[in-house]
């Protein structure tokens, strides 16, 4: 079970680094993503509906929804990370539990596990209507941490 508060907030240093690194993916900006919580072992990013982040029936895009739900995890394991380190995603698996409709979807990542050199997270996330949240997939992610050559 995890003990980690959903609201404690990481040191300013990490939060610091965490949102530099999430404002170089290119991706996470061309989708219209931002971060919306920076805890220890644990980050939430929020994807606002609109069309081009949905499919063909109106939903959001699967691509979509596993590109927040990875970023979180790999952002949830690098609050953890010391510093002069970098975060890769290994593997993931992404369970699609129901639709994902709403005003927005929410990607959470939480560390499950975090060793020396591999670190295990959990990604869930839902889809946000009228405050009314539905969790609409799932799934666990093994992430490397990768040390910067020294300078």
């Amino acid at each position: 079970m995890d003990d980690r508060s959903p609201q404690e907030q990481a040191s300013p240093e990490v939060h610091r680094r965490i949102q530099a690194s999430f404002d170089r993916q290119g991706l996470m900006s061309h989708l219209g993503a931002r971060i919306s919580h920076i805890g220890p072992g644990r980050v939430h990013i929020v994807l606002p509906s609109r069309p081009e982040v949905t499919q063909q029936h109106g939903y959001f895009h699967a691509g979509a929804t596993s590109a927040i739900a990875d970023s979180a995890g790999g952002y949830a394991a690098y609050t953890l990370f010391p510093e002069h380190t970098e975060v890769l995603t290994v593997e993931y698996k992404i369970n699609l539990l129901a639709p994902a409709v709403g005003d927005r979807i929410e990607a959470t990542g939480t560390v499950l596990k975090s060793g020396r050199t591999l670190t295990v997270c959990q990604l869930e996330v839902f889809g946000v209507q009228d405050g009314q949240r539905k969790l609409v997939a799932n799934g666990q992610q093994t992430l490397i941490r990768v040390n910067l050559p020294e300078r």
